[in-house]
């Protein structure tokens, strides 16, 4: 909140009503010209007019920026908008409102220690974009636009966390902003100020609840690598009761599959296998390999 005032303060010493460089410039040429006249003539009459004629031109002419609008009050009475660029006032007669700046201006806004839907403390940082669009119903509708822009984006955010849940809060930035963008648009369109976008700049949870939430989501991981590895396992047991199945009615299957498997075993160099005898003559590799034998001796 302290934030928010030293905003308002700034905007409000800026849009005060100013006094023309060139108002100065006149009221100093008016009042040399009347001390000149005064020398020449040595009647202190033209001192007298040129003062005159100066502090009128300092006091009746205004001077406003390319971007700003100012409302003028005659005898307490709305006359109507001036500016840009130079303007004139009849003095003690017509009142000058503060100056409004036209162009969009910014806004931070911060709701600290606000619940969410599912009770969770959280600091909400946002950012609100905001133009005058109509000056007259700016000045006219309510006092002080700037503190009631700050005021009424700090309870629309406190209202919208209370509305959404933490996981939407941190994944859903953009539907938040664009819905507290609707709600403050609708409230200040009657003062003549439009509110051009909302962003949700950052959100801050206590660090506990950070911890408990990174602990939750490694869980969550390793729940998922256990249930691909036991999806695996399950897909292999089936293969191989299929396999099972094939090799059951083929037993010259089943002994090529041994041959080949006792092949990788032993084809690398330097290895060995020790192979009982009864698989040996299970697979009937013995009449095999001394057929081998006898091939050998022939050639």
């Amino acid at each position: 909140m302290p934030d928010l005032l030293n905003i308002n303060r700034r905007f409000a010493a800026k849009s005060r009503p100013k006094v023309s460089p060139l108002a100065f410039l006149l009221f100093f040429a008016c009042l040399l010209a009347g001390v000149a006249g005064t020398a020449a003539l040595n009647n202190p009459a033209p001192i007298i007019l040129g003062g005159l004629i100066g502090a009128f031109l300092l006091l009746s002419l205004k001077v406003a920026d390319q971007w700003e609008k100012v409302a003028v009050l005659r005898l307490g009475k709305y006359a109507g908008l001036r500016g840009p660029g130079l303007f004139w006032i009849v003095p003690f007669i017509d009142e000058v409102t503060q100056f409004v700046d036209q162009r969009v201006r910014v806004t931070d806004v911060s709701a600290e220690s606000a619940l969410t839907r599912d009770t969770v403390p959280v600091n909400v940082d946002a950012i609100v974009f905001w133009l005058v669009w109509n000056a007259e119903k700016c000045l006219l509708e309510v006092s002080d636009f700037q503190t009631a822009i700050g005021l009424s984006a700090q309870t629309a955010l406190r209202e919208s966390i209370g509305r959404h849940e933490l996981a939407q809060m941190i994944t859903e930035r953009e539907t938040l902003g664009r819905e507290l963008q609707r709600i403050l648009d609708e409230k200040t369109n009657p003062w003549g100020i439009t509110v051009q976008s909302v962003e949700i700049r950052d959100v801050h949870i206590p660090q506990a609840l950070e911890d408990a939430m990174s602990r939750q989501a490694q869980a969550e991981r390793e729940r998922q690598a256990r249930i691909i590895l036991g999806t695996a396992e399950a897909e292999i047991a089936g293969k191989f009761s299929e396999a099972s199945l094939l090799y059951q009615n083929n037993p010259t299957a089943l002994h090529l599959r041994a041959m080949n498997m006792l092949y990788e075993a032993i084809k690398e160099k330097g290895s060995m296998v020790i192979v009982p005898s009864s698989a040996v003559e299970t697979m009937g590799l013995g009449g095999m390999l001394g057929t081998a034998a006898i091939s050998q001796q022939v050639q």
